[in-house]
């Protein structure tokens, strides 16, 4: 399934374009809520694997709903220096809708992992338990099988 380009403001206020870098593949770690122990800790190890994306040709992000000067805070409070966390803010949980996996009742996103091909076509994407820590040695895993 292809989707539509999207622009999301990253945590410095700057645009992110999903069409950007057709020479890489994306990969959307969505989060529900900045500033929650398993969002934080979903961050910090998108972070601390940065390197380990860039060498297979992946660029990650975090999304969640929450705006960009809460996305800034939390960003310094981790202490992140690559990751780009986006801000889903407005239109409220817009690009979580496009991927169908925002929570209107809660007001936020599943934790959800999608990855994205060059073309920008959804090649994997699974949902995590709300409580749950996203495993990404799964998407490591399943990125050697498929691309090598």
């Amino acid at each position: 399934m292809s989707i539509h380009p999207f622009v999301l403001k990253d945590q410095y206020g700057k645009d992110f374009v999903s069409t950007a870098h057709p020479e890489q593949w994306m990969l959307l770690s969505f989060h529900p809520l900045a500033w929650t122990g398993v969002c934080t800790e979903q961050m910090k190890r998108l972070e601390a694997l940065y390197s380990r994306w860039e060498q297979i040709g992946v660029i990650p992000v975090g999304i969640s709903v929450d705006s960009v000067p809460c996305k800034k805070a939390w960003s310094e409070s981790m202490g992140l220096q690559k990751l780009r966390i986006l801000s889903d803010f407005w239109p409220h949980g817009n690009v979580a809708t496009l991927f169908e996996i925002f929570r209107s009742k809660e007001g936020f996103s599943e934790r959800c992992n999608i990855m994205l091909s060059k073309e920008r076509v959804i090649l994997w994407k699974k949902v995590y338990p709300i409580s749950e820590l996203p495993d990404f040695e799964e998407i490591f895993s399943w990125w050697k099988e498929q691309v090598g």
